[in-house]
């Protein structure tokens, strides 16, 4: 019996380490294929028509045409190598496969005022349904990893860039270029796919858009849930520490990538762009003119961005100043991607008219530019109520248009901007209805002069956001990178 069991046993370990070197070997072989197959894609892209070798940079944006804040740092992150590096062609990986290349970068002009210099080569993916939270109704964050891996794959197959940058947030696609590709590999990091927040939610057992009631109610599913976290986080942080550089948009992000990743040295704040030069053209006018005093909010229609704050808040407001009810407005500035954001729309409608607030609320979507623009210029007040933003591109904007901001008292609006400059504050800061109303009160009755002070102070504090110094930091953080390549003479 023990000699059978002995026998057993060393069945089991010759099993095993077959099993493992015929993984490594075919680890190897595709390793090898990928890289012998990447020099026959795109050519065009390597080599000039002088015969100089050219350094490729492939950008992982799935929803390059969304129009939202990191859309605007991923075409000004093109600009800004496009501008300085002769030698640098620029790809971009996307799932719009419903629109043409003209249709994307009109698209970036028309909305973000951002015309790129050179031509730029796209790369269509056509499995991005495999990243949509939609299709995953549980295990939501594992379920668009997995599917993340399946895009990258497929991009990987298209496209193998001698620098791969992830500016959209899947981590785990970076080991597929890195150990496949042999590219190099950086990120940007504008929201963590799971955060020590997100962590301590479940541990508190806190209702949330990402924690539903019924498991928050119960224990067993909050601690499986924990559970589920915590490995998930775990897999995260061994994703991204393959990053040779990691660019993050702000404190609280640098703070929770930090925790998860403990890339060291290697992980760099770098603000991201903000579109102040045109904002802060618009004149500061000193008192309101308008018969019509209107709050603008500016965000992509997501349920993280939870607009319905902002309804009940100035709902309430409403019923606080009886007979001016109809001098005030809230105007809702965003984007509507897809069928989920339109659904919010009509839900969001629904909210309103069941306040009673229907006449005196507006919707804006997909505007233009200059729309946008028009909207902030005839606003009093801005709005801002995600929790937790990673940074919040739109309270910049709104700052530099020259409204009073109210933005929520966490993550990046709290630790990066809405913070005093000169030691003169800079805005308001709320967390629930009674607060949001409050600031609102307090803007309406501060006097013209103490309003156009704090707009001012507001304006002025926003330069830390430019195109300009976006550039300078990310150009510092990738340089050296570019520069190892052009050392080795590419991969």
């Amino acid at each position: 019996m023990a000699s059978l069991v002995s026998q057993c046993a060393s069945l089991l370990v010759v099993s095993g380490v077959f099993f493992v070197i015929s993984f490594t070997a075919v680890l190897i072989f595709l390793r090898l294929w990928v890289r012998w197959r990447a020099k026959s894609l795109l050519p065009h892209l390597r080599q000039d028509s002088k015969g100089r070798r050219l350094v490729t940079v492939g950008f992982f944006h799935p929803y390059c045409n969304a129009g939202g804040g990191g859309e605007r740092v991923l075409w000004v992150a093109i600009r800004s190598l496009q501008k300085k590096h002769s030698n640098v062609s620029c790809v971009v990986y996307t799932g719009d496969i419903d629109a043409k290349p003209e249709e994307i970068l009109g698209r970036a002009r028309q909305r973000f005022n951002i015309v790129l210099p050179k031509p730029i080569e796209f790369v269509y993916l056509r499995r991005r349904q495999w990243v949509e939270a939609c299709k995953y109704p549980y295990f939501t964050l594992l379920g668009q990893s997995l599917g993340s891996l399946y895009l990258g794959w497929e991009a990987l197959m298209n496209f193998v860039p001698d620098l791969y940058i992830d500016s959209m947030g899947y981590a785990f696609t970076v080991p597929l270029f890195k150990y496949f590709g042999g590219s190099k590999v950086a990120c940007y990091v504008h929201y963590p796919t799971i955060s020590t927040d997100m962590l301590q939610k479940v541990t508190d057992r806190t209702q949330s858009f990402n924690n539903a009631s019924f498991i928050a109610r119960s224990s067993f599913l909050s601690s499986f849930k924990l559970m589920y976290y915590k490995i998930f986080a775990y897999l995260y942080g061994v994703a991204g520490k393959r990053n040779d550089v990691v660019m993050v948009n702000s404190t609280w992000t640098f703070n929770h990538i930090q925790a998860l990743w403990s890339a060291g040295n290697r992980t760099h704040i770098v603000y991201p762009s903000c579109d102040v030069s045109e904002f802060v053209k618009i004149p500061l006018e000193k008192s309101l003119v308008s018969k019509e005093r209107t709050m603008v909010s500016v965000a992509q229609f997501r349920p993280e961005k939870n607009h319905s704050l902002q309804v009940k808040s100035f709902a309430k407001f409403l019923e606080t100043v009886d007979s001016e009810w109809g001098m005030y407005k809230l105007v809702l500035v965003g984007g509507c991607r897809n069928e989920g954001d339109a659904e919010r729309v009509e839900a969001l409608r629904g909210l309103c008219r069941e306040l009673g607030v229907e006449n005196s609320v507006d919707f804006k979507l997909n505007i233009s530019f200059e729309e946008l623009k028009s909207c902030m210029a005839s606003a009093v007040l801005g709005l801002h109520s995600m929790w937790n933003e990673h940074f919040g591109i739109g309270v910049v904007e709104l700052m530099a248009a020259g409204t009073v901001i109210i933005a929520h008292n966490s993550g990046g609006p709290k630790l990066d901007i809405v913070v005093p400059f000169n030691e003169e504050p800079t805005g308001f800061l709320a967390d629930d209805e009674e607060s949001y109303v409050g600031a609102m009160t307090t803007v309406f009755r501060m006097s013209d002069d103490d309003r156009l002070r704090l707009r001012s102070v507001a304006r002025q504090s926003v330069s830390r956001f430019s195109d300009e110094q976006f550039e300078r930091s990310f150009l510092a953080v990738v340089d050296p990178v570019l520069k190892s390549i052009e050392d080795n003479g590419g991969k």
